[in-house]
């Protein structure tokens, strides 16, 4: 209530975004990228640019990413909250200094059997990884504690 730009990249110390972990209907696989800025795979998000809906926000981030076209929530809940540091990068050739994301995660479900396509302008993969393997190749050390509670929490829905 103090930041009337939150919602906006153009807040330079810390924005909200909306991201997805996207499983399988067995819950047993995550569908991954390769991002080009981190050079490291992982889940699939970005910047809600005003928009409020997160969730609309991280559907359509999903779609965009991966090329997959049948996925829907698991729930309308929020599956996590995170303050992510992020650090200086460039992007489009612009400097972006370091900064927080006030982010927001869904867990999305899709269809395995969709096609993939890479999105070239801000990832090099795509792919669908068995979830007790995903943290090995995830080169952000400081987003794998991240991940693995994300994991405990999708093995806790699936169990129930």
């Amino acid at each position: 209530d103090k930041n009337d730009d939150a919602l906006l990249r153009s807040n330079l110390i810390a924005h909200f975004t909306s991201s997805a972990i996207v499983v399988n209907k067995e819950m047993d696989k995550v569908l991954f990228v390769h991002h080009n800025i981190y050079n490291s795979w992982g889940w699939v998000g970005g910047h809600n640019d005003g928009d409020e809906d997160f969730l609309s926000v991280a559907i359509k981030e999903a779609k965009e990413e991966t090329g997959v076209k049948n996925i829907y929530p698991y729930s309308n809940d929020i599956f996590s909250l995170d303050t992510i540091y992020v650090y200086n990068h460039f992007k489009n050739g612009q400097y972006i200094t370091d900064h927080l994301h006030l982010n927001i995660t869904y867990l999305l479900v899709a269809d395995e059997e969709d096609k993939l396509f890479v999105k070239i302008d801000e990832n090099s993969g795509v792919k669908w990884v068995k979830i007790e393997e995903a943290v090995s190749i995830i080169d952000e050390p400081r987003m794998v504690p991240i991940y693995k509670k994300l994991f405990g929490y999708v093995e806790q829905v699936r169990k129930s």
